[in-house]
């Protein structure tokens, strides 16, 4: 008798871990979709055609690109420079796998500093409000490292803002924001396994202790 009920202790052990496990596996197959790549699209003078920067390729470029505008508040100044003294126009769009999300003028020569202007209206038709912003002191090497004819600056301090507060809005573009719900959505699936099997474990010892008792 003893021998058949933990026989069946065993099976039903070894059945709870292998569906635990299982639902470990398709959940994080749900929980973590393989994110589209981020990229971005610049456009702007001494380019015959757009600069196609793309994460899977050019990550770094990427990237350091990106940070040039992800800093931006809510609301910047409604004018900004004159025309002959921002200097060269370059445009950024930001994309999340094929798809533009955001779009950008770059200054990265205007007199005073660089400087960002966000259009009214974005590529994603989201709600946000046009203004001038001052960019990061390392725009323009930024920009030339990233393939854009823009002369060499050695006196750049990497990263840095050109003024003003470095907020990032709620509605900021993050691409790396499906990594981190994947992750988030991973974390908790992970939670939920580990909750599982203490279940489990407290239900075979207690299976243990009533077989222990009974056989007295």
């Amino acid at each position: 008798m003893v021998r058949r009920i933990g026989r069946l202790v065993t099976v039903l052990a070894g059945g709870l871990a292998a569906g635990v496990l299982s639902f470990g596996l398709a959940g994080a197959a749900k929980a973590a979709p393989k994110p589209p790549p981020a990229g971005v699209d610049i456009t702007g003078e001494g380019l015959g055609q757009p600069l196609r920067l793309r994460a899977d390729t050019h990550p770094a470029h990427v990237v350091a690109v990106i940070d040039q505008v992800n800093f931006l508040g809510r609301t910047g100044q409604a004018a900004g420079p004159k025309a002959a003294n921002l200097g060269p126009k370059y445009t950024v769009v930001v994309l999340v796998g094929d798809t533009p999300k955001q779009t950008y003028d770059l200054y990265p020569k205007a007199v005073g500093g660089p400087r960002v202007y966000r259009p009214a209206k974005q590529p994603d038709a989201r709600k946000t409000s046009a203004g001038w912003f001052l960019g990061r002191l390392s725009m323009s090497e930024t920009l030339r490292t990233a393939g854009v004819p823009l002369e060499r600056q050695f006196d750049t301090v990497s990263g840095g803002v050109g003024g003003g507060e470095r907020v990032i809005p709620e509605d900021a573009l993050n691409p790396a924001k499906d990594i981190d719900e994947a992750l988030g959505e991973l974390q908790r699936l992970l939670l939920l396994n580990v909750a599982v099997m203490l279940t489990i474990t407290f239900g075979l010892a207690g299976i243990a202790l009533l077989i222990r008792r009974r056989t007295r």
